[in-house]
């Protein structure tokens, strides 16, 4: 039986990939459902910004945060990989220092799925307004996402919280929103805001909705960033107009991919922990039917080799001719 001078480390690698996509499967913004009521965030998918200004005595302080609901944020191309975003983030920071003309640029990741580089998981949870323990919450119609793993540069950890917000009005026409925009467009004002905000804190959603800025601040032991999302897409009876599709329940082909995932995966842990403990297995050896595993390569390549033979040779009698 061969031996890995390393024999953790497949059995750990299973692991954590298991973990990874298993945190990946359960953020899923087009099927929220908590305490069993169902909301349907698909339509406030896409990156968002926000941005601040803050001065201080030597010049001011720019953050600009950006934040993607339903898929890790992509990374710019026309931006220097030190000064964006990591990969698989979800909320992220980018800090501009400006003192005496020179800027100093930090990105800071404040969510994603960060388990193989800054050692975070995304954790996502959602929680029902009228659900929560807060006697504050309950006045509150919409629910809570809760997002982390991010840390700064110096090592605080950071978490997103984001509000989405029922907001009735928003259900009744969109045009309103429209016409508030254009009348912005012409005083000017906008100039300096996605809406009119000298300062950014607040923005437009595009159907209807406000996402606002509330705070970024320490508390207890991470440094949270608060934001408000009213839309009506918080709203527990909103029914979807055909931008998309509010579903309650998960389909068949969806509960099928999810029990199957988990079944192999339980089946390839409890097989390597049964070889690891009681045959003292290494390396590939740990994975039940490893011999079989290993041979799919060769039965694969067989198996096209038989194909392109009986492709190639058509209706052929194999060299004999009828007298």
């Amino acid at each position: 039986m061969r031996t890995s001078p390393y024999p953790h480390i497949t059995f750990l690698t299973l692991i954590l990939l298991i973990l990874s996509l298993a945190s990946a499967i359960s953020l899923d913004c087009s099927d929220v459902r908590d305490d069993g009521v169902s909301f349907n965030f698909k339509a406030l998918g896409g990156p968002r910004t926000l941005y601040r200004i803050r001065e201080h005595p030597d010049g001011f302080i720019n953050t600009t945060f950006t934040l993607d609901i339903c898929r890790p944020l992509v990374k710019r191309k026309d931006v220097p990989k030190q000064e964006d975003c990591p990969n698989n983030s979800r909320v992220c920071a980018i800090e501009r220092t400006v003192e005496n003309l020179t800027t100093v640029i930090h990105p800071i990741p404040i969510a994603g799925e960060f388990s193989h580089s800054l050692g975070g998981a995304l954790n996502p949870k959602w929680t029902r307004m009228k659900s929560s323990p807060s006697n504050a919450d309950k006045e509150k119609e919409g629910v809570r996402l809760e997002m982390q793993g991010g840390k700064d540069s110096d090592g605080q950890e950071q978490k997103a919280i984001i509000e989405f917000l029922c907001d009735p009005s928003t259900k009744s026409d969109r045009r309103r929103s429209l016409l508030l925009a254009e009348d912005e467009g012409e005083s000017g004002d906008d100039e300096t805001g996605q809406d009119g905000d000298q300062n950014g804190e607040e923005v437009d959603d595009g159907h209807g909705g406000k996402l606002k800025l509330v705070s970024w601040d320490i508390e207890e032991d991470k440094k949270i960033l608060r934001l408000d999302w009213t839309t009506k897409y918080g709203c527990e009876d909103f029914k979807d107009d055909g931008t998309g599709s509010k579903s309650g329940h998960w389909g068949f082909f969806t509960w099928f991919i999810i029990i199957l995932f988990m079944g192999v995966a339980a089946y390839l842990i409890f097989g390597s922990w049964l070889n690891y403990n009681k045959y003292s297995a290494r390396g590939w050896d740990l994975l039940p039917h490893s011999e079989t595993i290993r041979d799919v390569p060769y039965l694969f390549r067989d198996w096209m080799r038989r194909v392109v033979n009986t492709i190639q040779g058509g209706g052929s009698r194999g060299g004999y001719s009828v007298l």
